[in-house]
């Protein structure tokens, strides 16, 4: 089934996807340095949840394209079946840089996959979720063969929890399974412990073990990277060839905490050169930065 995509702009837009209980909420609670969703509607089915950066309205998105508003307390009360999305609006420093759109559960009996296919669309690139104690089941490989090769070639698989593989000789084995299994189908692969990763903003040798540093430091990079074909595609689409283009570059630092004695301004880890804009539009006070 083919959708055309509802809202253009030039931020990357990266969709979180997995089976249920794979981790996702967690993920999106470390990306955001904050819990987005009340917990008890965590665990309710929910249409694809679409995160963007503060300020703006929180509404649906209706199979037709048609708003309305919702309240964050009362998600539990949206109708999926009848809603192609969720956009939610958050205050976040990786929020400047990108858009989250969190999927429900790939594996929900009692959801049809429409929900989210229709959303797919939308997505630059996805960070898949695999359990570890189970990771990338048929199921998964089933779903991701739907998922243009466009972009599963700028994807990240996450095998979370992977603290809960109790040897050495377990977690190589996974891994080196898991890569063998999916080699071609992703940019890279991950093994991380999520709840290690949350604690880890205050242990920074926590921080590095849970595999969270590898990750975030890629994910710098893949966000960079998209910005970067989003922003040639806008300047290669534009109607106006003779209007004046110049460059606002974007800092892009890193998501998680400062290693010991790291100064208090970090060093950019990756600039996006072109943030393309007419000449005499007014500058940003500030650009946006994925600071700790």
């Amino acid at each position: 089934m083919t959708q055309a995509r509802l809202t253009p702009t030039a931020k990357p837009r990266i969709a979180i996807m997995g089976e249920f209980s794979a981790g996702k909420s967690t993920l999106c609670n470390l990306l955001l340095r904050a819990r987005p969703l009340p917990e008890k509607v965590t665990a309710t089915r929910l249409p694809p949840i679409w995160m963007s950066q503060a300020p703006g309205e929180n509404h649906g998105v209706t199979l037709d394209g048609d708003s309305y508003p919702v309240d964050v307390n009362a998600l539990d009360e949206i109708p999926f079946d009848k809603t192609r999305h969720v956009r939610l609006f958050f205050d976040a420093d990786i929020l400047d840089h990108c858009d989250f759109i969190d999927f429900p559960g790939i594996s929900d009996p009692n959801m049809d996959a429409e929900v989210w296919e229709r959303v797919l669309v939308e997505a630059d690139a996805v960070l898949w979720l695999t359990h570890a104690t189970q990771a990338w089941r048929q199921s998964e490989a089933a779903v991701w063969d739907t998922v243009p090769e466009e972009v599963q070639e700028k994807s990240v698989l996450l095998i979370t929890r992977y603290d809960k593989l109790v040897t050495e000789q377990d977690k190589t084995r996974v891994l080196a399974r898991v890569k063998k299994e999916t080699d071609g189908l992703f940019e890279k692969v991950f093994p991380i412990s999520l709840t290690d990763a949350l604690d880890g903003f205050e242990d920074y040798d926590l921080w590095q073990s849970s595999g969270a540093a590898d990750f975030t430091d890629h994910l710098v990079e893949m966000i960079a990277a998209l910005g970067n074909s989003r922003e040639k595609n806008v300047e290669n689409q534009s109607d106006d060839k003779s209007e004046a283009l110049q460059a606002d570059p974007v800092v892009v630092r890193s998501v998680g905490p400062r290693a010991p004695g790291e100064e208090q301004e970090r060093q950019p880890l990756r600039v996006i050169p072109r943030r393309v804009r007419p000449q005499g539009m007014m500058r940003r006070g500030r650009p946006g930065a994925i600071s700790a």
